[in-house]
């Protein structure tokens, strides 16, 4: 649960047409650590509405946003989530905005989003391409539950039966990926000491990386993530206070 989570108003805005309805429930399951939902919107033409989406979208109490295209090839349902977005944003019904597609189309209304000063969450399959990822705040992707999970996807696809836990340990393995000691070594450079505080350094990651979470490389959390690298060192100074810096060993 994020610090302003329950103060925050969170609008689920779904791309029904580039979407599958399966998507909604896992949705459903992020967005609560936001803050409260106070708009559930699924977008389409008659044809999506009508078949694919029309159960998901009514069990799940979302308002369907039916649009009709006016003309052959054209999709007017991106145009109407978009507006509505923005809508929200400007009459204050909504702060924070939860995006479910996988159309790199809506990356241009994250950014403009953002500017205004709103949290944008994507949540996409794993054929999202990096426009529409880094134009959020984070990203989360959903897998179909038909297809075996690797260590790149979400960490909920990791949290399974207690029985099960030890066999997704070895499949993940503790990796460590290399762009954690680089986003170390340029924060660090920025200061006196060549060293950087440990809550700076997982907010750059996940800026830097809106679906970065050590869960995703088998490690319960920064902390441990860090210890498990011979290129980094990490140190206490004061009670609560860690830091953390490129070792000696590792040639800065």
């Amino acid at each position: 649960m994020s610090a302003n989570g329950g103060d925050s108003k969170v609008a689920v805005l779904v791309d029904c047409d580039n979407a599958t309805p399966e998507i909604l429930e896992f949705a459903l399951r992020v967005v609560p650590q936001f803050g409260r939902v106070v708009l559930r919107r699924g977008y389409g033409n008659h044809t999506t509405l009508a078949n694919r989406w029309q159960e998901a979208l009514v069990r799940l109490a979302f308002t369907p946003c039916l649009q009709y295209q006016y003309a052959a090839g054209k999709n007017t349902s991106d145009i109407a989530l978009a507006l509505d977005a923005m809508e929200a944003l400007f009459d204050e019904r909504a702060d924070t905005f939860c995006l479910v597609t996988s159309d790199s189309d809506f990356a241009y209304l994250c950014r403009k989003l953002r500017e205004r000063g709103a949290t944008v969450h994507i949540v996409g399959e794993a054929k999202s391409p990096d426009a529409l990822r880094n134009a959020s705040d984070q990203f989360f992707e959903w897998v179909p539950p038909t297809v075996k999970a690797t260590s790149e996807q979400i960490p909920a696809l990791i949290q399974k039966a207690e029985g099960s836990k030890k066999d997704d340990a070895k499949a993940v393995a503790k990796h460590r990926p290399l762009f954690v000691v680089e986003a170390v070594k340029l924060l660090a450079a920025e200061t006196v000491e060549g060293k950087v505080q440990l809550g700076p350094l997982g907010t750059y990651l996940r800026r830097t990386y809106p679906s970065f979470s050590p869960k995703i490389y088998g490690h319960s959390g920064l902390m441990a993530m860090l210890n498990t690298y011979d290129r980094l060192t990490v140190e206490q100074v004061v009670k609560g206070s860690w830091l953390v810096s490129l070792s000696e060993a590792s040639g800065k």
